[in-house]
């Protein structure tokens, strides 16, 4: 297939795959460029019509895992709303003890340790997500530029 698809084709449609980087610059770049840019040649060649709709399925996908990621991880921090409506949690039962200054670390009474779990799982899930994104994303560039037909993995086919 490489044989029959001209420089443009591929240039363009690693263009396309590339364009998404720019949501690191433009607030919903990843979706709004690659649009821009398929729309615009989807007619003309099909080798850019079929990479412009895996990179857009692609980031529509991976938008929707890391929202998902986030509302999993929303009970987790309801659970510990209430241990903030606590004056001692905070530590406010003691504002009579300002003038003594008397700051201990015990690794036994760390208050936020059922706060950190969800938020390092979550978190770790997320960068899961952003290094899946720019690995692959990279990997399709390199490879239509190439003039290989690409396909990303864990992929939802919003547009067929």
């Amino acid at each position: 297939m490489a044989t029959t698809l001209t420089k443009h084709e591929r240039n363009l449609s690693a263009i396309i795959h590339a364009s998404t980087f720019s949501k690191y610059f433009i607030p919903f770049g990843n979706f709004i460029l690659p649009l821009i840019l398929w729309t615009a040649n989807k007619k003309e060649y099909a080798f850019v019509d079929y990479n412009g709709k895996q990179a857009l399925n692609f980031q529509i996908s991976m938008l929707l895992y890391s929202i998902l990621v986030g509302i999993v991880s929303i009970p987790f921090f309801i659970g510990f709303l209430p241990d903030l409506f606590n004056w001692d949690f905070i530590g406010f039962h003691s504002l009579n003890d300002l003038n003594r200054l008397n700051i201990q670390i015990d690794g036994d009474d760390f208050r936020f340790g059922r706060f950190f779990w969800p938020v390092g799982i979550s978190g770790l899930l997320q960068a899961a997500l952003v290094v899946i994104n720019v690995v692959y994303t990279i990997l399709a560039t390199i490879r239509t530029n190439e003039g290989e037909m690409f396909q990303y993995p864990i992929t939802i086919k919003f547009l067929k």
